[in-house]
């Protein structure tokens, strides 16, 4: 059983691993506008060293009122750094129509992660498709020029081979109306095995919620699913929890950082209440948790009243955090509100030794 000390030490590392002062810019967006951004995506470390950074950039739009009406995800993107961090530059990219599957129309390209495996690489990008109906009986809920969310799955030996999407389908979807969008998945490795957590939503819109699914290694598609294997809190998350990374700090300790909000929509403050940012869709803030021995069944908050990260710019928006654990430093990425109401991916690394500091 983890003790409150143990809890305190817990969220001072998540706090010195998503350090917002820290924080630097490695990928602008196309604008620095509201509505643009980059990110959702996580970093990996290559064989040679380097690190690849997978994102997608995002321009204006709002799925609210139909895909149509502005750009919105529009291309898929994986950045390297052969400077530990210091500079990144483009390798390769996909637009929305590149990434278009069985007949189908890409209209947003949302959340992507990339994998390095003993045969190569694997590659996980969710899109909102147009096409693709609303479960029967439910279909007069789907505004026009919207579509679905699905995950979709390519795998390759090498970089180059995989901007040919080599076996690209749909291998994660679902036709229950209570997680009919999947999206933004996430990888975490344990015991062997691979997890693909996903952000879910049901046909309303009216919530964010976190599933996992069991994807043994060499597979081309899931074994197994677990909706709402965390679920959503009781204050400041009430709306949203959508896990983004989970990270191992020791052989005990794993930390779970997800966005969440009080809202999907912006809420209307009482004029003499608290201002604080609250979190609603596209300007989510952070929080945190953990699990014991990676039992992902058993995830438990840290920030329980309050969120744990807000940007100290803009909004407050503070989200899709990443962390890369290497043998000498934990690389963190994340959205980060900024003044002009942009979101570009910002980036901080903090060595082993300190994160151990904390928690002795």
């Amino acid at each position: 059983m983890t003790s409150p000390a143990e809890q305190e030490k817990l969220l001072r590392a998540a706090h010195a691993l998503v350090d917002q002062e820290a924080a630097r810019v490695i990928v602008a967006p196309n604008e620095p506008e509201p509505g643009f951004w980059f990110g959702g995506g996580n970093m990996i470390e290559d064989a040679d060293g380097s690190l690849l950074v997978i994102g997608r950039f995002r321009n204006a739009g709002d799925s609210r009122t139909g895909l149509h009406k502005g750009d919105r995800g529009l291309e898929l993107a994986i950045f390297r750094s052969r400077d530990q961090g210091q500079t990144f530059k483009k390798e390769m990219s996909w637009s929305k129509a590149d990434l278009n599957i069985d007949g189908l129309t890409v209209l947003s390209i949302e959340g992507a992660a990339l994998r390095r495996t003993a045969s190569g690489y694997e590659m996980f990008v969710s899109n909102e498709k147009e096409g693709l109906p609303y479960p029967p009986g439910l279909d007069s809920f789907q505004k026009p020029g919207t579509g679905v969310w699905t995950i979709e799955h390519s795998a390759a030996p090498s970089l180059d081979a995989l901007a040919e999407l080599p076996g690209y389908r749909t291998r994660i979807a679902s036709d229950d109306p209570r997680t009919c969008h999947v999206k933004d998945p996430f990888l975490y490795e344990v015991g062997g095995e691979l997890i693909v957590g996903f952000c879910t939503h049901p046909f309303s819109w009216s919530s964010s919620n976190t599933a996992f699914a069991r994807w043994p290694n060499g597979a081309t598609a899931p074994t197994e699913t677990v909706h709402n294997v965390f679920p959503r809190g009781f204050t400041w998350d009430v709306a949203m929890t959508r896990v983004t990374s989970i990270v191992d700090l020791n052989d005990r300790h794993q930390l779970v950082f997800y966005c969440g909000g009080e809202s999907l929509r912006n809420m209307d403050e009482h004029a003499t209440a608290v201002k604080r940012p609250r979190g609603y869709s596209c300007e989510e803030i952070g929080g945190v948790a953990f699990t014991e021995g990676a039992d992902i069944h058993r995830i438990q908050r840290l920030s329980v009243n309050l969120p744990a990260f807000i940007s100290p710019h803009g909004t407050g928006c503070s989200r899709y955090v990443d962390v890369l654990a290497t043998g000498d430093f934990f690389y963190v990425t994340w959205q980060q509100a900024q003044s002009d109401g942009s979101q570009p991916l910002v980036y901080n690394r903090v060595p082993r030794s300190a994160i151990e500091a904390i928690l002795a």
